[in-house]
């Protein structure tokens, strides 16, 4: 784009110098350039071409060095960093040691707050508008938070809270574009369509207030009595009525695409004492046919074609779709099967569940929490509820997990998605710390299946069993077993299956984890090495009598898994051997106690030493650290 508007803008200063008249433009190229961008990293593009206007109007009437904003999931910040000098750095969107798909505070002085999962920006943004009180400063800070976020728990708790701060300035800026990730749902989308399409609310409250005002003698006083008959003026007439109680100057309806309308507003906010709340209705995917068509499917993407908007890979079966089809073969066998997703339909599976069965599916938006304890309830009247959620977001219910769910030991399901490495959405999506929060919570039982067959007997066997079980799997191709019997059978619960018997080292390990243990058990033995592979379907209970047979004080043992190696499957082995007795040799392949960055799957497990070749490396180095390899090889045994 040689000689454009956007090669000019290096700073948000170039944005504020622009004249008005080149913004369209301006606007247009930004368009192009996600566009462009998107199709050969991936990315989320359907939420960034909405907010394009929004973000130059932002920058205009804002200073991100001194003023504040906090991007709400921040998935949506790309043009942003566009206009904050990242624009070169799109190349490596989303890669290993790249720019990341969130905001990032290493990575910009014009990023103020992580961000990555929903409805936290207006408690951030409280939070630094009330310290800039203290410290005596007059910074704006403003919160963009979009419509399928603010049906979080967390961002009522945070407007309640700003509403009772009537001296705080603060801006909230609604991005209404009616969707999340999948379309949005619940009373409050409701109300917000009625106000989106009724915008002569806004028009008759401020023609009252203009009359009432001019009143000779009385006018003030009627204008203040307003508030004294709401109930009959008041909620007639005011469009936002919901977040005017709560405490805030609500400004809006309007329209996200209008340059000057945009300006206009947020000078209008800025100005205002107290909480503001704008509200801004934009077009998720706009510009981009497809991604306009079908905004859900665009949200989150692959690389892909420009022309067609279609992936320029083919998709493999996942896990994913493994779950999806093993769940409504079940629920066509048994009407007490119900599923709950958390404004995840497509992303965890559910889609063709909510097809199939609409009567038993409930997506309850972004509102983890309030899943987790619908599913109690669900089950303790008898139903049997599987919550479908991404491990990262699983995170958000962990008390109604543990005191909803498990204390009473209720069955509920937990189909738990984007467990391990997750990829390029980086430190705030890696599915790396459910075994331990989950492991240490009486009555919780884990699974985490290898391959299709595994996954399949393992949703069967969550729905037998009375009690809170949780099915663990990962952002990965499925591996499809062919030649296994394909009716779906009740595990052993607890039990381990060895999959290979070798007396120079014992491998553990779980879930996919095992396919690529099977691989190092084979090129171990074209190096002489003959290696165990203990199998652990179940992470809780463990399979103590698999474990006490093939271990003991002699063994040299690697415990292998695609989790954080505190609270993990390591950790709950060698406690289990610790508390008998046994002092093997135990040493783990596991990730570290830091967050893991983006970067493909691949890429990760390189980096953290979780390849096959890395586990090879590490398990010969075990055993051959002892006593003489090469003397092994030649006489067939070990030598001290």
């Amino acid at each position: 784009m040689v000689g454009t508007i956007l090669d000019k803008i290096d700073t948000p200063e170039d944005v504020k110098k622009l004249p008005k008249k080149e913004l369209k433009n301006l606007a247009k190229e930004i368009r192009e350039f996600l566009v462009d961008a998107t199709s050969k990293t991936g990315g989320h593009l359907a939420p960034n071409l909405g907010v394009v206007e929004l973000t130059i109007a932002l920058h205009r009437v804002f200073s991100t060095t001194s003023d504040k904003i906090v991007w709400d999931v921040g998935h949506q910040s790309y043009v942003h960093k566009i206009l904050t000098g990242r624009k070169n750095e799109f190349n490596a969107l989303r890669q290993l040691d790249g720019l990341s798909g969130f905001p990032k505070t290493a990575e910009s002085k014009h990023d103020h707050f992580n961000t990555g999962h929903s409805s936290t920006s207006i408690s951030a943004a409280l939070g630094m508008a009330l310290s800039r009180d203290l410290k005596g400063d007059s910074n704006n800070v403003v919160a963009v938070i979009g419509d399928g976020a603010m049906t979080g728990g967390m961002a009522f708790e945070a407007l309640n809270h700003c509403g009772h701060k009537q001296n705080t300035d603060l801006t909230v800026v609604l991005n209404d574009n009616e969707m999340s990730i999948g379309e949005n749902v619940g009373g409050l989308s409701s109300y917000l369509s009625r106000v989106r399409t009724d915008p002569k609310y806004t028009k008759t409250k401020e023609d009252v207030q203009y009359l009432l005002k001019k009143v000779p003698a009385i006018g003030g006083t009627l204008y203040k009595s307003l508030d004294r008959v709401k109930d009959s003026v008041k909620y007639m007439m005011v469009a936002g009525l919901l977040f005017e109680e709560l405490g805030f100057t609500y400004i809006g309806p309007i329209d996200g695409h209008d340059f000057y309308k945009l300006e206009e507003v947020l000078q209008q906010a800025k100005k205002t004492s107290g909480p503001v709340l704008v509200h801004v209705i934009t077009k998720k995917g706009k510009g981009f046919l497809p991604a306009e068509k079908t905004p859900d499917k665009f949200h989150g993407v692959a690389p892909f074609d420009k022309e067609t908007g279609l992936p320029l890979k083919k998709k493999q079966k996942s896990f994913t779709d493994g779950f999806s089809e093993a769940l409504c073969d079940l629920a066509q066998e048994d009407d007490k099967i119900v599923a709950i997703s958390a404004a995840m339909v497509s992303g965890t599976g559910l889609s063709k569940f909510a097809n199939k069965f609409p009567q038993r599916f409930y997506d309850v938006g972004i509102a983890e929490q309030h899943a987790v304890t619908m599913a109690a309830g669900l089950a303790a009247d008898g139903q049997k509820p599987i919550f479908a959620v991404y491990s990262t977001f699983l995170q958000r219910g962990y008390d109604q997990v543990l005191h909803d769910v498990c204390l009473q030991n209720l069955p509920v399901v937990f189909a738990i998605d984007r467990a391990g490495i997750v990829g390029a959405d980086g430190e705030t999506h890696q599915g790396v710390f459910d075994i331990s929060f989950l492991s240490h919570i009486p009555n919780m039982k884990i699974i985490a299946p290898r391959d299709d067959k595994e996954l399949k007997d393992s949703l069967f066997t969550a729905f037998s069993l009375n009690c809170p079980v949780a099915i663990r799997y990962p952002k990965a191709n499925l591996p499809e077993v062919n030649d296994r019997d394909k009716e779906y059978k009740k595990m052993a619960v607890g039990k381990g299956k060895p999959l290979a018997e070798g007396d120079d080292i014992v491998i553990v390990s779980s879930g996919v984890t095992t396919n690529s243990c099977l691989k190092v058990v084979d090129m171990l033995k074209q190096e002489g090495i003959d290696a165990t592979l203990l199998h652990l379907p179940f992470i809780k209970p463990l399979d103590e009598d698999m474990l006490y047979r093939h271990i003991d004080s002699e063994s040299k043992v690697l415990i292998v898994e695609e989790h954080t190696a505190i609270g993990g499957l390591a950790s709950l082995i060698t406690n289990l051997l610790s508390s008998k007795g046994i002092k093997a040799d135990i040493n783990h392949a596991a990730l570290p106690d830091e967050f893991i960055p983006q970067g493909t799957r691949s890429e990760i497990l390189k980096r953290y030493g979780l390849s096959c070749d890395d586990i090879f490396a590490k398990a010969k180095k075990i055993v051959t650290k002892d006593y003489s390899y090469e003397n092994k090889k030649k006489i067939g045994s070990i030598t001290g």
